[in-house]
């Protein structure tokens, strides 16, 4: 149930990127924030409103879901949309919700990369993560999460692609939606594919 609610905000942003003509500044969600919208834009600010306020009710049911408490990912990933997506409407310059998802990516690399050097026991992320599921010695869980760290720098920089270099952001909105989990998931396909042998037996 909570993987899908992660969802509905994303599904809400493509449809509203896909099916608003960039030049409508009269759209009803442009006109609830009180925004005069911008030239050739809109498409993209209409979506950003309906993704932060999906996000926001979405992360709502989580936070009362998950007893009064959201995880450090959740309050992360909030924040920047709210942050970098309040930028956007406010000077209506759809670069500020482009860059967030690049920065988020790195966060999220530099989070595993430095993690086992500022966690307590010094555990690296990964294994915090993975420990229940994989029986990896601590040059294994290392490696693994170096590999992490690696997919969210290489999701980073996709992302910048396709925001910004990319035939002009044309398939932005796509990678935003879909591409990024397309990745992560493919990812995570075959690091179980590759550590298959290092299954917990109660895992199996």
């Amino acid at each position: 149930m909570k993987a899908l609610l992660d969802f509905v905000p994303l599904i809400i942003f493509f449809y509203l990127y896909k099916t608003v003509e960039p030049h409508d500044t009269q759209h009803p969600l442009l006109q609830l924030i009180g925004s005069a919208g911008g030239v050739d834009n809109n498409n993209i600010l209409v979506a950003t409103t309906g993704l932060m306020l999906s996000m926001l009710l979405v992360y709502g049911v989580m936070f009362v879901m998950q007893k009064y408490r959201l995880d450090k990912q959740q309050w992360i990933v909030l924040f920047m949309t709210v942050i970098f997506g309040g930028v956007t409407l406010m000077l209506s310059d759809d670069f500020y919700i482009r860059l967030k998802a690049v920065l988020l990516n790195l966060v999220f690399a530099g989070a595993f990369l430095l993690s086992p050097y500022f966690m307590k026991d010094r555990r690296p992320l990964i294994q915090r993560l993975f420990g229940p599921v994989f029986e990896l010695s601590a040059k294994g869980w290392k490696k693994l999460n170096y590999a992490w760290a690696g997919m969210f720098a290489v999701m980073s920089f996709l992302h910048c692609f396709f925001a910004y270099l990319f035939l002009d952001g044309k398939y932005w909105g796509e990678f935003t939606a879909f591409g990024d989990m397309i990745v992560m998931f493919s990812f995570i396909i075959v690091q179980f594919i590759v550590l298959r042998k290092y299954f917990k037996s109660s895992a199996q």
